[in-house]
């Protein structure tokens, strides 16, 4: 280690360039790290053991700590210091995108150390994600040792041309600090008046006008500092930290205002950087009016190094910000997934009635599918016709109240989800398992219904183009293709499970899509806007504004599901990747078309056998699969921890062993 640190000191030059003077604070922050490991919590860190060792050879040895010294001042007096507190960790760009870009950057493009960037310098220094940690445990000896170390450093006036470059009062601490202060006062009050955030704040909160306050109060408190009156000082922070406490609830009523009415992700992001800066200026605050401001200060500098780590991942970004969007698309799921749901016998019957519907309804598509096979089209336009006559049938089918069973696990996990507002709760827990059983009721219901009529309105409509045609609608080939391709052995597990991602997609897409026609208003804009209310009038305006607020996620559902269903497979096949779809209604009306084609001797086929196997195992993936995944995205939004997870498969499991009948048949 000493050799190591002699070669280290010996290699320290103030006089080097901007580029090898960087370089080699690198190296010292990698030779303090070097040789860390796992510790107990009462051990001091490697680090700062070597911090400590060379504070000691330091003070016993002039020559190498007046190299440093002048190092250090020269990084003093040539790095923007005040934008490090006051615009590390924001974006330049007021919008996600931009910071998921910047993100990137960091993560994939390598940094310069010829910069004045001090943002740019912390990313090169602090490379491990112990190092905050490490800073946090540097103890008050040590501390006052380093900070005496900067002071001399800081009051350094060895290059003369430096130092007549750059403001007299620049060796005071604070200036830094007062500049970071004025930028962030400025950015909090630009941000707090910009129109997107103001106008969702709650008009109680900013009756006192909080943010137009700030400036003026931050160059009072700036006035009284430099003049060194600590009466006036006191008092103008006081001021300047209630005006924050108001600018901070403020920023807060923006979420209410989201969740009443539409969350955008852009406004979510705008209203977290603005309480960041919130945050950052009373820690900024903090180091200059403290008794001890050396704690401070390295209480701020290590949640600017976590900061700098946490900037590199993608996953942090995405989920605080779409956070509040998953929990509002999957309430707004929970209100229409209500529907999908049968609780007693009466809604048990009704809904094998309404997926009866469905069913025969499907079993028409199936025929117009074939029809547009045998068109004979390029294969994007196959597909997006297939994906229209999909979608055109669901959306047929969701106008006339019936339903599809695959539709359902996705709009119905959310609706469950609603009962774990307490999750701790017994009471809860069981009102979950409670709403899994009747799930799985209702989908066992819309399973047969399904099945039970597209089979023989299939078998229907063949017949009878025998008897008028001669022939059936579906050719030979086309049949001998449905035999070959819905076996139960190959691929066919695969393509039913992702069927159920695209299931679960279209769900989340009707979420959004409802959410965006919130946010927006245009259920008002339809019932008041004056040229609709002229052309419709106020009484039918007013029904057609409530019809489309009450149908905007099933349309979007239904038509988003079809589409996916049709162009997916087509899109797949364009970048190489055979993926196909298997959705349990269709596949089981396709087999009963090549089954009435073939004719009687299809039932000595063990392929027909193979390819009717397929179909509970379908049925169970295109299921089983969205249903995770929007019960995954639920749990999440309401911050359900694995745990707690494991708390819940407990219950089902032992509801299951219990009343394993309350899964099939209404009790």
């Amino acid at each position: 280690m000493a050799w190591d640190l002699t070669a280290l000191l010996n290699a320290a030059d103030p006089k080097a360039s901007r580029p090898e003077r960087h370089t080699w604070l690198v190296r010292l922050v990698e030779w303090l790290r070097h040789g860390d490991s796992e510790r107990a919590p009462d051990e001091t860190p490697r680090p700062v053991l070597r911090l400590r060792h060379l504070l000691n050879v330091l003070e016993r040895h002039d020559e190498p700590r007046q190299r440093i010294v002048a190092l250090l001042g020269r990084v003093w007096r040539e790095t923007d210091l005040a934008a490090l507190f006051a615009d590390f960790g924001f974006t330049a760009r007021r919008d996600v995108w931009g910071e998921i870009a910047e993100r990137l950057r960091l993560r994939f493009l390598p940094a310069t150390p010829d910069t004045d960037d001090p943002g740019v310098l912390f990313h090169l220094l602090f490379t491990d994600d112990a190092d905050a940690a490490w800073l946090r445990a540097i103890d008050e000896e040590t501390l006052a040792r380093l900070a005496a170390l900067f002071a001399v450093a800081r009051a350094d006036t060895t290059s003369a041309a430096s130092a007549t470059a750059t403001n007299g009062n620049r060796a005071d601490w604070r200036t830094p600090l007062l500049q970071a202060m004025t930028w962030l006062v400025s950015a909090i009050h630009a941000a707090g008046l910009a129109p997107p955030l103001r106008r969702r704040m709650s008009p109680e909160l900013l009756a006192g006008r909080p943010f137009e306050q700030l400036v003026r109060a931050g160059e009072h408190l700036a006035e009284a500092m430099q003049a060194g009156d600590d009466a006036a000082l006191r008092r103008h922070a006081t001021f300047l930290r209630a005006l924050l406490e108001r600018c901070h609830r403020a920023a807060d009523s923006v979420t209410a205002h989201l969740e009443e009415y539409g969350v955008s992700v852009h406004i979510v992001f705008e209203r977290e950087q603005l309480d960041a800066r919130i945050r950052r200026l009373e820690e900024v605050l903090g180091v200059l009016l403290s008794d001890v401001p050396q704690r401070e200060l390295q209480q701020l500098i290590a949640e600017l190094v976590a900061l700098s780590r946490d900037r590199l991942s993608l996953r942090s970004l995405v989920a605080r910000q779409y956070s509040l969007l998953a929990r509002k698309v999957a309430e707004r799921h929970a209100e229409t997934g209500e529907h999908y749901i049968t609780r007693t016998r009466a809604e048990y019957r009704s809904m094998l009635a309404r997926a009866c519907g469905g069913g025969a309804l499907i079993g028409l598509t199936v025929f117009l599918k074939f029809g547009l096979l045998a068109l004979g089209l390029a294969p994007f336009w196959s597909g997006f016709s297939a994906g229209i006559n999909y979608a055109l049938c669901f959306v047929a089918i969701h106008l006339l109240h019936w339903t599809v069973a695959t539709k359902q696990p996705a709009m119905t996990a959310p609706a469950m989800a609603e009962k774990l507002a307490n999750v701790h709760d017994d009471a809860a827990v069981e009102g979950f398992v409670d709403e899994v059983a009747h799930l799985v009721r209702s989908q066992i219901a819309g399973i047969v219904g399904n099945l039970v009529m597209v089979v023989p309105v299939v078998l229907a409509i063949q017949w009878l183009a025998w008897g008028v045609f001669g022939r059936p609608l579906v050719g030979e080939a086309d049949a001998q293709h449905v035999l070959h391709a819905l076996p139960l052995y190959g691929p066919t597990l695969w393509y039913a499970a992702f069927t159920g991602l695209l299931l679960f997609g279209s769900s989340f897409i009707a979420g959004w899509v409802e959410n965006w026609f919130v946010y927006h208003r245009l259920d008002s804009a339809l019932a008041h806007h004056p040229a609709i209310v002229a052309r419709l009038g106020a009484a039918r305006a007013a029904r057609w504004s409530h019809w489309w607020r009450k149908n905007i996620s099933g349309l979007a559902a239904n038509a988003s599901l079809g589409l996916m269903l049709g162009l997916v497979p087509i899109l797949f096949a364009f970048v190489g990747l055979p993926i196909d779809v298997r959705h349990v209604t269709l596949s089981t009306g396709q087999i009963a078309a090549a089954a009435s084609t073939l004719g009687w001797s299809t039932l000595q086929l063990p392929a027909f056998w193979w390819c009717v196997a397929s179909v509970p195992f379908i049925g169970a993936l295109n299921l089983s699969v969205s249903f995770w995944l929007a019960l995954r995205v639920a749990l999440r939004s309401r911050g359900i921890t694995l745990s707690d997870e494991r708390r819940l498969y407990t219950a089902l499991r032992r509801r299951v062993r219990e009343r394993a009948r309350s899964f099939l048949l209404p009790e």
